[in-house]
């Protein structure tokens, strides 16, 4: 029988220790790194590379629950991310982009949704930059 030491078992434990919902904030890190940094910038306050050339400025996403009576506003925020075609001078669609699996969510109402996984992470990750 082989004995772990006490640093690996410290990272094992700690492993543990992730829940379900903070590993979708951490994918949606990644996602939002991706594909929205440029516009929202890294913290989420509309200051990204390409916003001064943009035609609306992009949102702070850091005051989301802010203009929402202090709620994140899920169904709002997860449309928005999805993208509807021919919007013209607001954000793409990224619709193609977060293809993948699909996660059964309960909007505000408790209605269950079929949503694509990765934007349920990036609206986990935008929960987790509120001011």
């Amino acid at each position: 029988m082989r004995i772990i030491g006490p640093g690996l078992a410290a990272v094992l434990a700690l492993g543990a220790c992730v829940t379900p919902r903070q590993t979708d904030a951490m994918t949606g890190a990644a996602r939002y790194a991706d594909h929205c940094a440029a516009c929202h910038g890294p913290g989420g306050r509309g200051d990204g590379v390409l916003a001064a050339g943009l035609p609306v400025s992009p949102a702070d996403l850091t005051a989301l629950s802010a203009r929402n009576g202090g709620v994140f506003p899920w169904s709002m925020v997860m449309a928005r991310v999805h993208g509807y075609a021919g919007r013209a001078g607001e954000m793409p669609e990224f619709g193609t982009i977060l293809t993948g699996p699909m996660v059964s969510w309960a909007d505000e109402t408790g209605t269950r949704v079929e949503t694509p996984a990765g934007l349920l992470a990036i609206a986990r990750y935008l929960e987790t930059i509120q001011a």
